[in-house]
């Protein structure tokens, strides 16, 4: 993709209030990016409209400069890449959600093969047992050629990436802080592993600091770049509980692992309301993957599907 028209994406995003979101489906239209320069939108919900109005009065000079800012210390400072909507290279799981992010930098290197994908996410405060459960599972998918995505949070998600790592496979941290910081910050070096053989990944501004607000959209990534979410342990109030709401608004598979369904009264009316699965083996997530070529042509389709309302 031409560095231009990803600077002008960006410089978009730049514009404070605006609705991402919006930005990123509107981009995918043809002819899209230059009617957002123009102030011009073809989606009518309220955000696009609102977002339709913050356009036409923006200092699109001010937003240019803030965003080749981030753009050069990320590439300056650790060497991270860009990938955005624009471009064909952009994780085809993460094409399909409605509620994609127009951009992505990223350290290390993203791979064809990741749309064969799973999170496998938790607690922060896990049970010994929740910890041996992420092992397994991670140690299994990893052994099956199964990139595996998790939030580089404590307890679980830590445990599913050291894991996947130890068996050689490839794994993905998607930040809730941008490229240029690491939280927590004990996991650093893990950080740094992940980049040698994987992907860190962040829908931020790479300044940007960790927020509460920032792990919601952190969880919107996780599940949207994988093919389903498996998750070990989690509260009716946790991060893990929200990203398996969010991964069945996204069309995607939830995979509940059989105590968490037995402990917690929400695992058991996802599993008999909202059709997530109960697992008790990883066979159980392998034989419900598809194969990236399947998931290809199913990113291809919703940008078909954005040619044909332009």
């Amino acid at each position: 993709m031409d560095p231009e028209m990803q600077s002008s994406l960006l410089a978009l995003c730049a514009i404070d209030h605006v609705n991402w979101h919006v930005i990123a489906r509107e981009a995918q239209h043809p002819g899209g990016l230059e009617r957002l320069l123009r102030g011009d939108l073809v989606e009518k919900s309220k955000e696009a409209r609102a977002t339709q109005k913050l356009l036409a009065i923006a200092d699109l000079d001010a937003a240019r400069h803030r965003a080749a800012e981030e753009i050069r210390r990320a590439q300056e400072e650790v060497g991270a890449r860009l990938v955005t909507v624009l471009d064909d290279d952009y994780p085809a799981n993460l094409r399909v959600i409605y509620n994609l992010p127009p951009f992505l930098f990223y350290r290390g290197r993203l791979e064809r093969e990741d749309a064969r994908s799973i999170a496998v996410v938790g607690t922060r405060d896990a049970s010994d047992e929740g910890i041996d459960s992420a092992r397994r599972m991670a140690r299994y998918l990893a052994q099956a050629q199964v990139t595996v995505l998790s939030g580089l949070a404590r307890g679980i998600d830590t445990t599913a990436h050291e894991e996947t790592l130890a068996q050689g496979g490839r794994t993905i941290a998607v930040l809730g802080t941008g490229i240029l910081r690491c939280y927590p910050k004990e996991n650093a070096d893990l950080a740094e592993r992940i980049v040698e053989s994987g992907a860190l990944v962040s829908q931020f501004w790479p300044t940007q600091p960790p927020t509460t607000y920032n792990f919601p959209r952190r969880n919107v990534v996780t599940s949207g770049m994988s093919q389903g979410t498996v998750v070990i342990e989690a509260s009716k109030t946790s991060g893990a509980k929200m990203q398996a709401r969010l991964a069945l608004e996204h069309g995607k598979r939830v995979f509940l692992v059989s105590r968490l369904v037995t402990s917690q009264p929400w695992a058991q009316k996802y599993v008999a309301e909202r059709g997530a699965i109960e697992i008790r083996t990883v066979e159980d997530v392998l034989k419900r993957l598809r194969t990236p070529e399947a998931i290809e042509q199913l990113s291809a389709e919703r940008r078909q599907l954005a040619l044909e309302l332009a």
